[in-house]
């Protein structure tokens, strides 16, 4: 049962606090929130706050107009306590009065809006402020065989949306009427939104983190597609591919098998023990030995679960070896400025044995017509 998970996620988290050396935790509305709960709870000026503390039974803290909501999302089968405060209340004072008087200091999710954090801060003088990030990436970081399951829901369901893609790439249109249809489609092949959309033809794909733009698509322009979601089960997707409209030219062609290469190396690296800067220097070696060295100019990936970036990156310096359930992206790219540039992206499980691709579109380059 949902109530069974989300309740021994909150007990494995106050042992995680405790472990921390810190009194309790407090959760606003976010992934964290979601993933202890399973309240996706509005993040607004009014404060909603998970108390979580190391020896004493949680607390979840809304304002009253968003007690039905909280009730509706399960949070009292959990055996959560629901603490709510009017509008004329200071919401800082219940949190003073609903933590162990004996409190010395507190983590806060990564997340939490500035304003709240100072206003914390003056309402409990004295009391350590921590990140609490330090704490539940632990919880996180492995994911679960049904998280691994969501996280292959997620793939399938932007695997299904890139082989539409022909359907509306072509010369004549414009980015962002290629990225309206793309965030439709989307959202109808099993997402409840579109977290991001890129569509960076010719020079603009050269742009790692382009979005889209009123240029319009020309005759041999290579178009990079990165696009991804969230599901309803709050999972994300995440998947690159580079199309071409028409034939590109020579060059492009040429850097394409070495990036197609590259990318591959990269997932066969994947194994428990492995470390993640070596993912890095997979992809990055087949790169830079063919002399586009200079072009790669961001790290090979990023974790993925609830939130579309997370721990663990797969970057030069990140020594943390991999391990089972760890589910993270390889998405080199290479980049000519002022020209085009290229990316293929897929979401890997680190398994027991080795990685689990769960972007299953094909990874060569596709020419659709012009």
């Amino acid at each position: 049962m949902a109530s069974d998970l989300f309740s021994a996620r909150l007990k494995r988290a106050q042992a995680a606090t405790a472990e921390a050396g810190l009194d309790a935790l407090l959760i606003t509305p976010g992934p964290d929130l979601r993933y202890l709960t399973g309240y996706v709870a509005k993040p607004l000026e009014r404060l909603t706050c998970l108390l979580l503390p190391a020896g004493a039974d949680p607390v979840l803290i809304v304002p009253f107009l968003e007690r039905a909501a909280a009730e509706a999302a399960g949070v009292g089968e959990l055996g959560l306590a629901i603490a709510d405060w009017q509008e004329t209340d200071d919401p800082i004072a219940l949190v003073r009065e609903l933590l162990p008087a004996d409190t010395r200091s507190y983590g806060l999710d990564d997340h939490m809006w500035a304003e709240k954090v100072l206003r914390l801060r003056a309402g409990l003088p004295g009391v350590e402020q921590a990140l609490a990030g330090a704490v539940l990436r632990e919880l996180r970081i492995r994911k679960t065989p049904e998280e691994v399951q969501a996280l292959r829901d997620a793939g399938a369901a932007i695997d299904r949306v890139h082989a539409r893609i022909g359907e509306w790439l072509r010369t004549g249109r414009t980015e962002r009427e290629v990225g309206r249809d793309i965030g439709d489609a989307i959202v109808a092949e099993g997402h409840v939104r579109a977290d991001f959309i890129i569509v960076g033809s010719g020079p603009n794909g050269a742009s790692p983190h382009h979005d889209v733009s009123d240029r319009v698509i020309q005759p041999g322009d290579p178009v990079v597609v990165d696009i991804g979601g969230t599901t309803e089960a709050g999972y994300c997707s995440d998947e690159t591919r580079t199309y071409a409209v028409g034939e590109p030219d020579v060059e492009f062609r040429r850097y394409y098998e070495v990036l197609l290469e590259a990318q591959i190396a990269g997932c066969e690296a994947v194994r428990p023990g492995i470390a993640c800067q070596d993912i890095d220097r997979a992809c990055r070696k087949v790169i830079t030995d063919a002399g586009y060295g200079e072009y790669f100019i961001h790290r090979t990936g990023h974790g993925i679960g609830m939130e579309g970036h997370e721990h663990p990156y797969m970057v030069e310096g990140n020594t943390e070896a991999l391990e089972p359930g760890m589910a993270f992206s390889v998405e080199p790219g290479i980049y000519l400025p002022g020209r085009h540039g290229a990316r293929i992206e897929d979401i890997v499980v680190c398994t027991e044995d080795g990685g689990e691709r769960v972007n299953l579109t094909p990874r060569e380059l596709i020419v659709l017509p012009a």
